[in-house]
């Protein structure tokens, strides 16, 4: 039996979580089958649902069972934590219900939903910093200032025992063997304490952390051997962005953890995507973390017997305007958009060459803009299966004399260079302005261009599916003034909706 340097043996752990406070406000969440997910991973695929707490987070156990176990005097004197929204919540919640003040320090990048939340609750929030870290320092100060007690967000035995009732609950929820429990990594308290559980009653079942490669320092420390702290720490997951894991969660982790996995942005926005399909939640990154981590386990092979998988969804604390990133997202993470960027000869004809090469594939987004050269570059968005297609539409457009490069991996195009292709064109003279609707369906877009007279060449062309039954273009077309009559009966053959934008303000000054 494992013993720590606090004396908390393994057998400690599991006397803790079996007798721990968190049911005074917590709920037993339930373990959800997610049945689309199941059936595309080849394996029964589970979401333990943490995001339905109170707080939408699974925070709230370990924060009570802390602030429970304090003295009358330590709650009277008031409580204090550094944290990036979710175990903010869970120490106001507790200190409601337990009747003491609260103090909460978070780092500015924390979401506003969250502060706005903690302050709800009636506690204090100090804003410092961009991290957890900086919080925890500000924290660490204030709280020898006032003489209040601090609630560790994790490194504490009490914190990490009420988290491990998740672990207690999903082994009791689910008496089939389970292959693999996947849990995201922060400060290391979720995972330490379902992983402290687990591995006494269920040894077989594999523990597996997930990290965002941006904020690795359990991942990092467990292949040192030692505790590393990060210089810095991205933030877009930012219930994990943790420079610095405690010193007994990484004990934990280091002896019961079998493995790290590492994901991306791009992989978890898919994973908040596919936890949207099979449940209609939606997480906050963080808590889809653990499901993207399964289902790159899953990838490379995995798994290798017939037990379950289950990813806890820790928390759902998500500003709405993050849904716009996400959704973007999301596609090029699950492998099921490509972009590229395709040179094609500036004469009339070239586009359509251009569309047949792509043919029936539905196309997400189209961006080309007229140059002053011999050459167009357009900017493309593909729907695809997989690296393969990929490969194979790279094929495809050098077999048909276009250079193309694919730029689905590039951090550049995907996050600025396709909202900036366009601007004026000195030599699109003549041009009309047009938006178009027509149903959206495969092919769609290449019939629209189809149909439009070879005898006008496009100046302009945009296009971006949303996932909508309706396709939106815009298009400029380069009509000389001779031809306006012909051109409005074009119009009146094409029969789709549309307006004429050759006026608009914004036309005026960024492309005209």
């Amino acid at each position: 039996m494992t013993t720590f340097d606090d004396g908390a043996s393994e057998a400690d752990y599991l006397r803790r979580i079996l007798n721990s406070r968190v049911y005074d406000v917590a709920v037993e969440t339930p373990l959800d089958r997610a049945p689309q997910l199941s059936e595309r991973v080849g394996a029964e695929v589970f979401i333990k649902r943490e995001d339905l707490q109170e707080s939408f987070s699974f925070k709230i156990r370990g924060a009570y069972n802390k602030m429970a176990l304090l003295s009358a005097e330590e709650r009277a004197k008031g409580v204090i934590a550094s944290s990036a929204g979710n175990h903010a919540q869970g120490v106001a919640i507790a200190a409601n219900e337990l009747g003491c003040s609260a103090v909460i320090v978070m780092p500015g990048t924390a979401p506003a939903l969250k502060v706005d939340a903690v302050r709800a609750l009636g506690a204090e929030v100090i804003l410092a910093g961009d991290s957890y870290s900086d919080a925890f320092d500000r924290a660490t100060t204030v709280a020898a200032d006032r003489g209040l007690t601090f609630v560790h967000p994790f490194d504490d035995p009490d914190v990490i025992a009420g988290q491990g009732t998740i672990g207690m609950e999903i082994v009791r929820q689910h008496n089939q063997p389970i292959e693999a429990i996947f849990v995201a990594i922060g400060g290391g308290g979720l995972i330490a304490g379902i992983a402290a559980y687990v591995k006494q009653v269920r040894p077989e079942t594999k523990i597996i952390g997930v990290q965002h490669r941006e904020s690795t320092a359990m991942a990092q420390s467990v292949n040192t051997g030692a505790r590393v702290a990060l210089d810095t720490v991205g933030l877009f997951s930012d219930g994990t962005a943790v420079k610095l894991v405690g010193e007994e969660t990484f004990r934990l982790v280091e002896a019961l953890v079998d493995e790290i996995v590492l994901v991306d942005t791009d992989e978890t926005c898919a994973a908040i995507k596919d936890v949207f399909v099979d449940t209609r939640a939606v997480l906050e990154p963080a808590g889809a973390l653990a499901l993207a981590g399964l289902k790159k386990y899953t990838s490379a092979g995995q798994p290798t017997s017939d037990g379950s998988l289950i990813a806890v969804a820790c928390g759902a604390n998500i500003n709405f305007d993050r849904l716009r990133f996400v959704a973007e997202r999301a596609e090029l993470g699950e492998q099921r958009e490509a972009v590229f960027a395709v040179t094609i000869p500036e004469q009339p004809g070239s586009f359509l060459k251009f569309c047949e090469v792509i043919g029936e594939r539905s196309i997400t987004e189209f961006n080309y803009r007229m140059g002053s050269g011999d050459d167009a570059h357009v900017f493309v968005g593909v729907a695809t299966t997989g690296h393969d297609e990929r490969s194979q539409l790279i094929g495809a457009f050098q077999a048909a004399g276009l250079s193309a490069i694919d730029l689905t991996e590039d951090e550049f195009a995907k996050g600025h260079l396709r909202h900036l292709v366009g601007g004026r064109s000195p030599a699109a003279s003549d041009e009309l302005l047009y938006r178009f609707e027509f149903a959206e369906q495969p092919g769609a877009l290449l019939r629209f261009l189809l149909a439009m007279n070879p005898d006008w060449n496009i100046s302009l062309f945009h296009y971006r599916s949303h996932g909508a039954d309706t396709a939106r273009v815009l298009v400029g077309m380069q009509v000389p003034p001779g031809d306006m009559d012909d051109f409005d009966v074009f119009l009146e053959e094409l029969g789709l909706r549309h307006w004429n934008e050759t006026n608009n303000p914004g036309y005026k000054l960024f492309l005209s």
